[in-house]
């Protein structure tokens, strides 16, 4: 007898119902009520999965366990649970956007945005109804909710790519790839002048780098040395002087390489097999260095500077670590309540998307997307230079994506909860095209998928060394692969934890990562085969890996996102 896939995912999701809150739907599952959301996470006490005994050590240690990063405050301000709920200060239907489909709506939306952002903020409203959009909708300005009345209610019926409007895209690294296919979004969250700096680069083909600091990463100032070593876990720094800062600023700690590639070897947990790797010829990776990781300022006492979150990684000094300043970005701000649809073409070529993509936060920082949906796009869900940012009750459906979700160009903290990737509608997939998954490259650490259903793709990194991620509480039918070409290094960094996590079809390849992944921690995943492999390891030698629980996809805590939250107090 064969077995479908959609067998496969609803009994897998039967199994875990603590996980994933799932409803029968034609016959293939989707979330209850908006078809993304999420049942109440299980508590950890009183709990029936097995006990962990690497939860018991990151309890002992929980910010300088070697295999499990420290999570609890990625996400919208810190995990905040709650987003604002701003008073309505524009209706678009106000501005001429028709509800009707019947012309084009872009201008009217972004007229309404603008308004309401130099007016210090608010929301902009979309009623009930699908408004054709012909350009991109930009939300430039912090304090700016864009709400729609429902992802069911409210749609934005895109017509064109983002090459008709703006152009191609060419790769900075050369080739003809288009970057269309892992950045830009028909709904841009960027500040305004960094949106038309990076869009004039590429009408100009002058291919910019996406983020925190410019076109050519140098836009930015030194505003303290660091003088003295702090550890990873550490929230304080020393500095020559913290004449320049001040509690509350928004600055990025900064550090460089050395000529033995040592800070790159650090990421990598420091293995042996990282000392013999041969990063000279990586010339990706090698791109995203210094490493720019954002973080606020929470106290200045003399010399001494305490930041809102633990450091990531050591601050040794032959890296010549600093504070520095970085674009303004985008703050407070959120798109709620709608759909993004396109206008149906065949999906591209591998690498040679147009860019029909749906949403992106782009140098965003504590920013949200709730109850929104992308139909029959090129990439779904992107974010590039984002920081503590949350998606919440996100999906991707249609005809079938390159990129569902993407996180990339040093992308950090943030949060992505209750999503779906839905089946595509067009079996089988075009030949020449690729699906990916839920992917994290660039250097990008501390973000967090949570609570998912994923119909088809992966556990994708894009190479690029990203390190201290972590997948929780998941069923996925693993179909999809990891991509990335041999420039952008390694695969994985140190402390990637994949943590409780149904396998619908039983394929290893991304998601059983004790054999690919420097201590990394794979604990509670469904029994799994490799098939279809293309992750092999990056360094020799030994990983210091963790495999725990394995086979039995229900341990305890069920969340490790939601129990880290619990242990350090947050709400």
């Amino acid at each position: 007898m064969t077995i479908s896939r959609r067998r496969l995912l609803t009994g897998a999701i039967q199994v875990t119902t603590a996980a994933v809150a799932a409803t029968a739907l034609g016959g293939r599952t989707a979330f209850a009520a908006t078809a993304t959301a999420a049942a109440t996470p299980t508590a950890e006490t009183g709990s029936t999965g097995v006990p962990s005994p690497l939860w018991a050590e990151f309890r002992a240690t929980p910010y300088t366990h070697p295999q499990i990063p420290n999570v609890a405050r990625a996400g919208y301000n810190g995990g905040e649970r709650t987003f604002p709920r701003r008073p309505v200060r524009a209706n678009v239907l106000h501005y001429g956007a028709k509800p009707d489909g019947s012309a084009d709506a872009a201008p009217a939306i972004n007229r309404a945005i603008a308004e309401v952002g130099r007016r210090g903020g608010g929301t902009v409203l979309l009623p009930r109804g699908t408004y054709r959009i012909d350009d991109v909708i930009q939300l430039g300005y912090s304090d700016v909710t864009l709400r729609g009345e429902g992802s069911g209610a409210t749609k934005l019926f895109a017509t064109r790519s983002l090459t008709e409007i703006i152009g191609a895209y060419g790769s900075r690294y050369g080739g003809t790839k288009s970057s269309w296919s892992w950045a830009g979004g028909l709904v841009w969250v960027c500040p305004r002048e960094r949106y038309r700096t990076l869009t004039d680069a590429i009408k100009a083909k002058a291919w910019p780098f996406e983020g925190w600091t410019g076109n050519k990463r140098d836009e930015w100032q030194t505003l303290a040395t660091i003088t003295a070593v702090a550890q990873q876990g550490d929230f304080t720094v020393t500095v020559d002087t913290a004449s320049h800062l001040r509690r509350g600023d928004r600055v990025l700690l900064q550090l460089a390489d050395d000529a033995q590639h040592s800070l790159l070897d650090h990421m990598a947990g420091d293995v042996d097999g990282a000392a013999t790797y041969d990063w000279s010829d990586k010339t990706k990776v090698l791109s995203y260095v210094p490493y720019e990781w954002p973080a606020r300022v929470t106290g200045i006492r003399g010399h001494r500077v305490t930041l809102d979150r633990p450091l990531p990684l050591d601050t040794r000094l032959g890296w010549a670590p600093k504070l520095t300043s970085l674009v303004d970005p985008v703050v407070n701000s959120g798109v709620e309540g709608l759909t993004i649809e396109m206008v149906e073409t065949p999906q591209a070529q591998h690498l040679l998307d147009t860019g029909y993509n749906g949403l992106v936060l782009q140098c965003a920082w504590d920013c949200w997307v709730d109850d929104v949906r992308a139909v029959n796009v090129d990439n779904g869900f992107l974010l590039v230079a984002a920081k503590g940012s949350t998606l919440r009750r996100t999906r991707v459906s249609g005809r079938g994506s390159h990129h569902p979700y993407c996180c990339r160009e040093g992308s950090h903290d943030n949060l992505i909860e209750d999503f779906a990737i839905d089946q595509r509608t067009v079996i089988p997939a075009p030949a020449g095209t690729q699906l990916h998954g839920i992917n994290v490259e660039g250097l990008s650490s501390h973000n967090v998928w949570s609570r998912g259903r994923m119909d088809m793709g992966t556990f994708d990194t894009h190479r690029g060394l990203p390190f201290a991620n972590v997948r929780t509480e998941i069923t996925v039918f693993n179909d999809g692969s990891h991509g990335g070409d041999a420039s952008a290094g390694p695969l994985y960094g140190a402390r990637f934890t994949h943590w409780n996590v149904t396998v619908a079809n039983g394929r290893a390849g991304c998601i059983k990562i004790d054999d690919v992944a420097p201590y990394s921690a794979t604990a509670g995943i469904s029994e799994v085969t490799a098939f279809g492999q293309i992750d092999v390891p990056d360094f020799t030698g030994p990983l210091h890996s963790r495999l725990e629980s394995y086979g039995t996809p229900a341990i305890t805590p069920p969340n490790l996102y939601e129990a880290q939250r619990r242990l350090n107090g947050c709400s």
